[in-house]
């Protein structure tokens, strides 16, 4: 095959025939690819033509008035010996073929057989090509035997520098490890049966639906009797699954609008009480704060334990500066914990102490690095922070100068669309006429699991929905954008991505008019209230029991207030 994107083939051409001449050039226009033709017929001409660099292929005739064929390979040869060489002549037996190809020719073509000619340079050039390589490759190989040796005795001792400290790390490691064990264990169980139990109830689902379903279809009691107890067994399933969670208790991060500023106000006496009187706290804060899209609680505990951090640095006193800003990153971050281009509300906490030298920066963010003495630090507590912050979309800059401070800024996503919404060039939506009167209700079912969902979709069709499907929080809101009349969103609570109470909160913020109700695993309700949802009959939890999907979707249905005849639809609304 031949490379287009090398520019036109250069072809070194020796021949005194003009008609031969232009029979192989109509020839070569069978390659498919520009070329250009430097012919020469003399020696002279020959030896000053053939350089390397400057021609691709080599097209020689055997026997010229007053030069050959022999003498241009051999000059060829000696000159550039890179370049195929071809000869193209009429009088080229078969014994001084081989004998040229012998001396060093790549190959021959007969001029009573120039149909030849495309197939020999494309096979010319691959033979050079694929020998150029193949010589790259034995003087990078040799290249690398030669340092071989120097570079095993280096690499054996960088080894040897990197294994005596990490010796030295883990023996750090396990005191800090050790004091951490038992809390460590607590939570790892916990993040364990709720992940475990959230998996288990959606697959106790599809298992409980199904069996439902056989039921109806079944009429021999031995059959009934089976299924009977595969439904027990699920049921006893649900209960342990319950248990689990009640023991869990996981903590799921809220993202809620928060003001920073209010924050760090609410916060004043706590920070002066923990860090003491010897550190003085100044506060810069931004009048027109963007509103932070953040878990209120958490962001409490990332601000107290900068501020501990910041007064261990400052061992006979100093200054706290807390301070908020709106800002607007451009650039590309150039370190992981750096916040990515976009707009946040940023806060920042800054002390005059110790600073931070290049070694110790570089690690700041690892689990159980710490400067503090035994006893006195985890190394924890800015892992914490970073992973906070980048589960809530933001980030983390660090400046600091050793001996004279150090500035941690707290980039937090900020609230799209807070004040700024605007309902001008809505469009309004007829529901009455997209969905008359007496038709049936329509329903968007949204739940990440496929087989969950297919139960879902199946149980409230048999029972005389309008039933679409929606995969994610985001597909959801691209159904309502694309038709908002919907009597019902059945709303999964946990799914990857948008979850389902940040899907219930951008619902009710561009269709208010529309019900919620969730379908979840989990069995603690806490999160479910904060998302929304009102009172038992607002949950059906997972797997279903008989009946509760169906008569709560229909209370849902039939206590709806009713919109008007037309929707505004937020299609153009910022957020």
């Amino acid at each position: 095959m031949i490379d287009h994107s090398a520019g036109p083939l250069r072809i070194l051409h020796l021949e005194d025939s003009d008609l031969d001449a232009e029979l192989i050039e109509a020839e070569l226009d069978n390659l498919g690819r520009p070329f250009v033709i430097e012919r020469v017929m003399t020696r002279g001409e020959f030896e000053a033509t053939a350089v390397p660099g400057r021609h691709d292929v080599i097209l020689a005739d055997y026997v010229l008035p007053t030069f050959d064929g022999v003498s241009a390979l051999g000059i060829a040869r000696e000159q550039c010996p890179d370049i195929p060489f071809i000869f193209c002549s009429g009088t080229l037996g078969e014994d001084v073929a081989v004998e040229a190809l012998k001396n060093g020719a790549t190959d021959y073509v007969g001029k009573q057989r120039l149909d030849r000619m495309t197939r020999t340079i494309v096979r010319a050039l691959s033979e050079a090509r694929a020998k150029s390589e193949r010589a790259a490759a034995e003087a990078a190989l040799q290249a690398l035997n030669e340092t071989l040796e120097t570079r095993i005795a280096e690499r054996t001792r960088e080894l040897a520098e990197t294994n005596a400290e990490l010796k030295h790390q883990i023996v750090e490691r396990e005191r800090a490890e050790e004091a951490l064990r038992l809390n460590q264990r607590l939570e790892a169980v916990g993040q364990l049966t709720s992940g475990v139990a959230h998996d288990f109830n959606n697959l106790l689902t599809v298992i409980a639906g199904n069996i439902e379903f056989l039921e109806r279809a079944v009429s021999d009691d031995r059959s009934k009797r089976r299924l009977a107890m595969m439904r027990g067994a699920a049921e006893r399933g649900a209960r342990l699954t319950a248990q689990l969670l009640a023991f869990s208790r996981r903590q799921r991060l809220e993202p809620t609008p928060v003001g920073l500023n209010d924050t760090v106000a609410s916060m004043r006496d706590l920070l002066q009480s923990s860090i003491g009187g010897a550190v003085r706290i100044e506060t810069i804060l931004q009048n027109d704060l963007w509103p932070a899209l953040v878990d209120a609680t958490q962001i409490e505990l990332v601000i107290l334990n900068l501020a501990i951090n910041a007064r261990d640095a400052m061992a006979v006193g100093g200054r706290l500066t807390i301070e908020t800003a709106n800002v607007s990153v451009t650039g590309a971050p150039t370190r992981p914990e750096q916040p990515q281009p976009g707009e946040y509300a940023m806060i920042s906490v800054s002390d005059t102490g110790t600073g931070m030298p290049p070694d110790v920066l570089e690690r700041v963010f690892e689990p159980f690095f710490t400067t503090k003495e035994v006893g006195k630090g985890s190394g924890l507590g800015l892992a914490q922070v970073y992973g906070f912050v980048k589960q809530s979309g933001g980030g983390i800059r660090i400046d600091t100068v050793p001996g004279e401070g150090t500035s941690i800024k707290v980039y937090l996503p900020r609230v799209v669309g807070v004040g700024t919404a605007s309902t001008e060039g809505a469009t309004p939506v007829d529901c009455a006429r997209i969905h008359p009167p007496g038709s049936r209700p329509k329903l968007l079912v949204v739940d990440d699991d496929a087989d969950v969902r297919e139960v879902t979709v199946t149980r409230l069709s048999a029972d005389g929905y309008d039933v679409r499907e929606a995969a994610s929080g985001l597909q959801a809101l691209a159904a309502l954008e694309a038709d908002p009349c919907v009597d019902l969103v059945v709303l999964d609570f946990a799914m990857p991505g948008m979850n389902g109470a940040e899907a219930a909160v951008e619902i009710r913020r561009r269709w208010p008019g529309v019900p919620v109700l969730f379908v979840t695993g989990f069995a603690e309700t806490t999160a479910l209230t904060q998302a929304g949802a009102d009172g038992a009959d607002a949950v059906v939890l997972k797997p279903f029991r008989a009946g509760e999907l169906e008569r709560k979707v229909a209370a849902a249905v039939a206590t709806r207030v009713q919109p008007g005849l037309k929707l505004v639809s937020d299609r153009t609304r910022g957020g």
